[in-house]
């Protein structure tokens, strides 16, 4: 017996891990909706269904969690039915069935007609782009493509997601359209592979096209880049960024290491030398670009040498933005052959030094911003403050700019010129500028 009231037939979308999921759970509830059914993400439902991350151990964990919590209401009666969904999923569905055999269904990446057929629901191949956005108003992820054809040693993605697949351009410009209409002004551009855009359908990496299409688009008015790989990235989406005030002088570019014996055994298809041109022409093409980039210490093999190179290399690159993680020893990729060798206490230390050396590089960077103002959107309101960003900084990862909501007043989903008052390791601190200070 149901021992607390939830509306019948609603479906409750859960989402976990990365940006490309959130994007996913938009396009199931965008076709449940266009099914006529109540949909909602990650509030109450009795039907729930679960998009799990299969990327690393944490990731993992959490969806395995989460999946048995839900079990778990539906044996107490407080949920109907439990579908799964999603990167997990789709890699470990046998062993997932066999070791929790109460949920309903699961399905695999590239079975949503499935999953909407035991929802009740039909696909709908002619909603391009039509889907229930969850993040704020003002800004959407946009993918570009799916799967990824790179055969980096320590990751399962291509695993999970299939061979690259890029969506052509027409479609991603009525995609960008229909979400201007609805309010977006800021286009997070994602894929697991950005550089790779293109190949399959132009027989040429064509981002920089894509780019110069998805600028015309009235109502967008920043355009974001995350997750180009380095091997083969095409420099002329560098003059476009240059010279096109749309797209934001920011990029998020994946190194993962700098050891050039590690780059080999990681099947990075790149060198500490190449690494360093690419990011010297990055500097030299787009002076004030922001680069964001993530490491992973721990891999197998890493040795003290290998880190004080990685160190040195950090301290001397100073990326404006940089995340750190240890090595995740995953079944059936490359890297699982090789021994994970080096211990986990030692890989939180080195994922540590790391993030001591960056923020100390961050908050450096930040104190030159003060007295310095910036054209900012404001996402939220949070606590006493106003939450913006830059263009130089995405949500979630990246710095924010904090007014305070007490002295002044913001319309969140809109820009605002705001000058930098104060600034710590990761965030900024900032008054509006009157329109009379901007017109002297």
């Amino acid at each position: 017996m149901r021992t607390k009231s939830i509306k019948k037939n609603k479906i409750n979308v859960v989402t976990l891990g990365c940006s490309k999921n959130i994007y996913d759970s938009e396009v199931l509830m965008g076709q449940l909706k266009a099914s006529g059914k109540d949909v909602a993400h990650e509030t109450e439902g009795d039907i729930v269904v679960i998009n799990t991350c299969g990327f690393i151990d944490n990731a993992k964990e959490e969806s395995v969690n989460t999946i048995l919590d839900y079990v778990q209401k539906k044996e107490n009666g407080d949920v109907e039915k439990v579908f799964v969904t999603g990167c997990l999923s789709e890699r470990y569905k046998p062993d997932l069935q066999k070791e929790i055999p109460n949920v309903d269904q699961y399905f695999g990446t590239t079975e949503l007609p499935a999953l909407l057929k035991a929802l009740g629901a039909d696909y709908k191949h002619e909603l391009i782009g039509e889907r229930l956005t969850t993040t704020p108003k003002n800004y959407a992820f946009l993918k570009i493509a799916e799967g990824c054809d790179r055969p980096c040693s320590f990751c399962a993605i291509p695993l999970m997601r299939g061979g690259h697949k890029s969506t052509p351009i027409e479609d991603l410009v009525t995609e960008a359209k229909n979400l201007a209409k609805q309010g977006v002004k800021e286009l997070i551009l994602i894929a697991q592979d950005l550089t790779y855009y293109g190949l399959d359908l132009y027989k040429k990496r064509n981002l920089a096209e894509l780019l110069k299409e998805l600028v015309k688009v009235e109502g967008i008015e920043w355009i974001r880049l995350h997750y180009a790989f380095p091997t083969g990235f095409p420099t002329d989406v560098l003059d476009v960024i240059r010279e096109e005030p749309k797209v934001c002088n920011y990029i998020d570019i994946p190194l993962q290491h700098i050891s050039d014996h590690l780059l080999k055994s990681m099947r990075r298809g790149t060198t500490h030398k190449k690494t360093n041109d690419l990011l010297y022409k990055f500097r030299k093409e787009v002076p004030n670009m922001a680069i964001r980039t993530t490491l992973i210490v721990g891999y197998p093999g890493e040795t003290e040498a290998d880190f004080q190179e990685l160190k040195d290399w950090v301290s001397e690159m100073r990326f404006e933005r940089l995340g750190c993680f240890t090595y995740s020893h995953e079944e059936n990729t490359h890297a699982y052959n090789l021994e994970d060798n080096v211990p986990e206490d030692v890989k939180i230390q080195r994922a540590n030094e790391i993030m001591e050396i960056q923020s100390q590089i961050s908050w450096e960077l930040n104190q030159q911003k003060i007295g310095k103002s910036f054209r900012c959107v404001i996402d939220r309101k949070e606590g006493g403050y106003f939450v913006g960003r830059t263009e130089y900084d995405s949500p979630d990862v990246d710095n924010e700019v904090l007014i305070d909501a007490k002295a002044h007043y913001l319309k969140t989903g809109e820009f605002a010129e705001i000058k930098i008052t104060d600034a710590g390791d990761f965030d900024l601190y900032g008054e509006p500028v009157s329109v009379e200070a901007i017109l002297n």
